[in-house]
């Protein structure tokens, strides 16, 4: 049984809700093994078709643990480097996970919650929601998160709020490309997620997932190198099992096998 998250699945829908509303979900080692775990063993659900990640109470994550940050302080560099490891491989464990990943973003996320936001395929936050890369008001950085948010965010907006730690609010995080969209409420914030994993789940399994590597896989590469990759991508997905059933569906106007 997890001590600092709680985990439902729901057919193919999976929920991870970070639980340490007391502190404001910041996290310690037990959270990051936790998460880390999770979603790794998501990764390895073939039944998953989306994976939710929430928190309880009135804040996203506050980053790191105070009482966590205590004991850092009398780490030695090797320490420091391999619990910053630890932190590292559960954010890339988010940003790996072959299905989409939703971020509900319903209160505040500060430091290395912005790095969780960032690993997921999509954000959506609540008005009240704020923001921050804090880490520099320390007398520290963001450098374990850093790789993550600047896939979203620019070096531009990173010199701005990375070097100031000023916070933001939703609307900046929305223009900055940290998160997707803003709702109001947090009722609406649910209406928009349960719209945007409908969506999901009307697509063909294997495209969606295929797609998620495809995005990740070209990032990386040159518009020359990409050549290759994306006609192989193509003809293979063309041929394969749900590619031609997702075709044959079109071609004779009716629903694919993936939404009987």
């Amino acid at each position: 049984m997890a001590e600092t998250i709680e985990i439902h699945q729901s057919e193919s829908i999976l929920s991870i809700e970070m639980n340490r509303s007391e502190v404001h979900n910041a996290f310690n080692e037990v959270m990051i093994h936790e998460l880390h775990e999770a979603f790794q063993e998501a990764s390895h659900n073939e039944e998953l078709k989306v994976v939710i990640l929430k928190a309880s109470g009135r804040s996203f994550s506050a980053g790191a643990d105070l009482n966590w940050m205590k004991k850092m302080v009398n780490y030695s560099r090797e320490e420091n480097e391999k619990d910053s490891l630890a932190l590292f491989d559960m954010i890339a464990a988010i940003q790996n996970c072959p299905v989409p990943t939703v971020a509900r973003v319903q209160g505040s996320a500060l430091g290395g919650g912005c790095g969780l936001i960032a690993a997921c395929d999509m954000a959506f936050a609540a008005q009240r929601a704020k923001f921050g890369f804090t880490e520099v008001r320390l007398g520290l950085i963001p450098a374990v998160i850093s790789p993550f948010v600047m896939q979203k965010v620019s070096s531009n907006a990173c010199s701005r709020y990375f070097l100031t730690g000023d916070r933001f609010d939703s609307n900046q995080a929305k223009e900055m490309g940290l998160v997707h969209e803003v709702t109001a409420t947090e009722e609406e914030l649910d209406q928009l997620i349960e719209e945007t994993v409908k969506s999901i789940l009307l697509s063909s399994p294997a495209a969606v997932r295929r797609a998620k590597k495809l995005i990740r896989e070209v990032r990386g590469k040159s518009l020359f190198n990409s050549r290759e990759y994306v006609a192989c991508e193509i003809a293979s997905i063309r041929v394969s099992e749900e590619g031609q059933e997702g075709l044959q569906a079109f071609l004779g106007k009716r629903k694919p096998s993936w939404l009987s």
